[in-house]
């Protein structure tokens, strides 16, 4: 059998890997790498700059020598740190080791035993992960995120003036506007943005179990949990005070099931979105060169709705698992979440690659009022809502004797097409007033959509 040896194995690393590049830098294997570089290299500066364990803080050349490290990460500093993890087979410790082999060249060699002391990996990993996920959700992810529900809520003010006949259960229903119903989808992936935006980023350092056992050992008179969340803080994260060896990961499972639920909402967009396209109601742009379909040529397929909802799902499946079992640990550790966590960056990738596909289907649709009107001006009936509630008032104010209003209208209406005469006749025919006769009598399908036009302006 033939090999590939350079094929990647996930679509994310192959075929969009131009879409999902920008997560690289931070949800990568090399960009954990630089995050641990960053806590390493911080916690030294920290510990040296606070004179703790009798250390002197560093000369300013050799502190930004060594921040040096972390700003020139590049594809020789991976290779290096491979290499000796080839020999460690611990990923934490190659990064102790890269920072120690680096000390001699800054004039610091002595101060060697410093790096990683009082450390568990799982100090360092927490941090860097909390780093990475932070810093791509706030740098990559969530800018896109925030665009496209721009998007969404521009479209709907640019159609909030656009009657529609609405479909409750599949079923013509009291009309609406375009964009009203595009804006409760910009209100609610904005909502759940609010809730990704302001979500605290959880970091905890203290020790193999969580009591700083070895830092007090080390030194009895540091209050070792102001160190710890100076130390945290510095980095900017939320200290968590009270962990066992593992940082509890409950703030990823915050975060991914708000993520969960706001990719949710544009799936809806997006299943929404695709049967208006297939009723006619938006247009796609052909796109010069694309084609649709192999064999048929007039096809314009809603792909990229169709491909955002596959890759929403796909990043639900695996947020979904995250938050499921991140928060569970046996006792004081195991080692399940390291293997989970790797699968952040897949994650969000595959969200990611959904918004980018949300946006270019949004850019390629336009509004077709016509088709609109058409179906306004076959479903009459739908103003039986109007016509028994004006009824019912009318009998509840003494101006009307009709008993019943609703199954009245439900008999006229139910299962069947009603037209504009002959639902004119039916109002003539009335017992209310003159005055609510002709404020029924000047009803039409398009007119009867309420605050719509408002609500959708307001997106």
């Amino acid at each position: 059998m033939s090999t590939f040896p350079d094929q990647p194995l996930s679509p994310l690393d192959g075929r969009y890997a131009t879409d999902t590049r920008p997560l690289a830098p931070y949800l990568s294997e090399g960009g954990l790498n630089r995050a641990r570089l960053q806590v390493e290299i911080e916690w030294l500066l920290w510990l040296t700059d606070h004179r703790l364990f009798g250390s002197e803080p560093l000369p300013a050349s050799a502190a930004a020598g060594l921040r040096s490290l972390v700003e020139d990460f590049d594809a020789q500093t991976i290779a290096e740190l491979h290499g000796i993890e080839a020999t460690t087979k611990h990923d934490v410790k190659s990064v102790e080791l890269y920072i120690r082999r680096h000390l001699a060249e800054l004039g610091i060699a002595d101060r060697a035993e410093l790096v990683h002391v009082c450390c568990t990996s799982e100090d360092i990993n927490n941090l860097a992960y909390a780093i990475t996920v932070r810093d791509a959700v706030r740098q990559v992810w969530a800018p896109l995120a925030h665009a496209v529900v721009d998007e969404i809520a521009t479209l709907a003010r640019t159609t909030a003036d656009a009657p529609m006949l609405a479909h409750t259960h599949g079923q013509p229903a009291t009309p609406t506007t375009m964009g009203k119903e595009l804006a409760v989808f910009a209100a609610r992936a904005s909502r759940q943005l609010g809730h990704i935006d302001a979500q605290d980023y959880l970091g905890k350092f203290n020790g193999a179990t969580g009591t700083y056992a070895a830092h007090l050992v080390a030194d009895p008179s540091a209050d070792w949990p102001a160190v710890s969340r100076g130390f945290v803080e510095h980095l900017g994260l939320t200290w968590n005070p009270l962990t066992t060896q593992i940082e509890s990961h409950d703030w990823q499972a915050e975060l991914y099931d708000a993520t969960v639920h706001f990719n949710n909402v544009l799936i809806d967009l997006c299943t929404d979105l695709w049967t208006y396209i297939s009723m006619g109601y938006f247009h796609q742009v052909p796109v010069a060169g694309e084609v649709g379909s192999s064999t048929m040529p007039h096809k314009v397929n809603p792909i990229r709705f169709e491909n955002a909802e596959a890759n929403f799902t796909l990043s639900n499946a695996l947020l979904r698992s995250l938050s499921d079992t991140l928060v569970t640990s046996r006792m004081q550790r195991d080692l399940t979440d390291s293997t989970t966590q790797r699968n952040i960056g897949v994650a969000f990738g595959h969200s990611l690659l959904a918004l980018d596909n949300v946006h270019r289907g949004l850019s390629v649709i336009t509004l077709v009022p016509e088709v609109l009107q058409a179906d306004l001006d076959k479903n009459w009936e739908v103003l039986a809502e109007a016509i028994q509630t004006v009824i019912r008032v009318e009998v509840a104010a003494g101006r009307s004797t009709i008993t019943d209003p609703y199954t009245v209208l439900k008999q006229f209406t139910r299962g069947r097409r009603v037209g504009e005469a002959e639902l004119e006749q039916f109002v003539q025919g009335l017992d209310i007033s003159e005055a609510a006769k002709q404020r029924l009598l000047q009803l039409r399908p398009e007119r009867y959509t309420g605050l719509a036009a408002q609500l959708g302006r307001a997106a």
